[in-house]
């Protein structure tokens, strides 16, 4: 059992070696991709029209020593004298046991919204951000305090750097086109490439994130006319691309979504190695939705991870009467 914790510390501290330098550092990674609209593309701010808050906790490879727990919260609405959406984004991160190091994020952002015909309309987004990186350095261990025998009894001769609490700012944009039965969006992430690297200067890789889908109603009636109650199937095919920092992610999949219930997987991989396959549960009303999933890790790292927990909580506030007679963006809702 020791030398099992041994080899799972080893793992983590890899990672933090990673995030500490700087050199491939990659962003927080969600699965229930609209659910978190505002963190998928600040074009979605103002998508429901309506007043929307949206809640998320992400617990990844827990097998890892709790390595990666994140919770995030927004609000976005539309707003008529604006002509656009307006959202703020807050977001917390602890990587490691004890949560060695934490992220906290601060976001606000304004999507303009332009109308290019009569069934087809474009959102353009700016977000600016305040991060808080802190590490705790009494948390960390590492492999030279390991004895084979006993287990962490050294002391290390890693020396810690002389600012272990960073802020700085960062900005994102996002562009999103929509109709009635399809959209599809680009956001470009860390526009300024601010650095975030404890031990001196490391820029934060530009991300650029493409995503695209549709809708395709399986009857054309769609009044709830089942004996459970059940609203019309809807198929939604997506597709989302993410490039950051070298590294290339494609995730592709399928929701049914049959109110008031919805289905959904998903695969994710890079360009030579598979990640994981994403499934998807979720529960939903006028008022609220509530999802749950999983991730089964197949990359080489799936039988020391534990796969992802993911569980949403939505709220939509009523709407202004003048709001109603506006399209929203019909996209998934997890």
């Amino acid at each position: 059992m020791k030398m099992k914790r041994i080899h799972k510390v080893i793992v983590l501290l890899t990672t933090f070696f990673v995030v500490g330098q700087g050199v491939v550092a990659q962003d927080f990674v969600f699965s229930q991709f609209y659910a978190n609209p505002l963190y998928l593309n600040p074009a979605l701010a103002g998508a429901k029209i309506c007043p929307r808050f949206s809640l998320n906790y992400r617990n990844q490879w827990p097998g890892l020593v709790s390595a990666f727990t994140t919770v995030s919260a927004s609000y976005d609405q539309y707003f008529s004298d604006l002509h656009g959406g307006i959202g703020a984004f807050v977001l917390t991160d602890r990587q490691g046991d004890h949560g060695a190091l934490k992220t906290n994020q601060v976001s606000f952002m304004y999507s303009f919204r332009f109308q290019l015909s009569r069934t087809i309309y474009m959102n353009a987004a700016l977000q600016a951000s305040l991060i808080n990186e802190n590490l705790d350095w009494s948390t960390l261990t590492f492999p030279d305090q390991i004895d084979p025998d006993f287990g962490f009894i050294f002391n290390t001769q890693a020396v810690p750097p002389e600012d272990m609490n960073l802020f700085y700012a960062d900005f994102n944009a996002g562009l999103l086109v929509y109709s009635k039965a399809w959209y599809g969006g680009l956001a470009v992430s860390h526009l300024t490439q601010p650095s975030n690297g404890f031990y001196g200067l490391s820029e934060l890789p530009m991300k650029i994130t493409l995503h695209g889908g549709g809708l395709i109603n399986l009857k054309e009636d769609t009044r709830r006319t089942s004996f459970l109650d059940l609203g019309s199937p809807v198929v939604s095919p997506n597709l989302i691309y993410q490039h950051q920092g070298g590294f290339n992610y494609f995730n592709y999949g399928v929701y049914l979504d049959w109110m008031p219930f919805i289905v959904g997987v998903w695969f994710r991989h890079g360009i030579e190695n598979a990640d994981a396959f994403i499934f998807l549960v979720g529960f939903q009303q006028p008022t609220f939705k509530l999802g749950y999933s999983y991730d089964v890790t197949v990359s080489k790292l799936s039988n020391q991870t534990h796969g992802s927990h993911e569980i949403t909580l939505g709220f939509m506030l009523p709407c202004p009467e003048k709001r109603k007679q506006i399209r929203t963006i019909r996209c998934p809702s997890f």
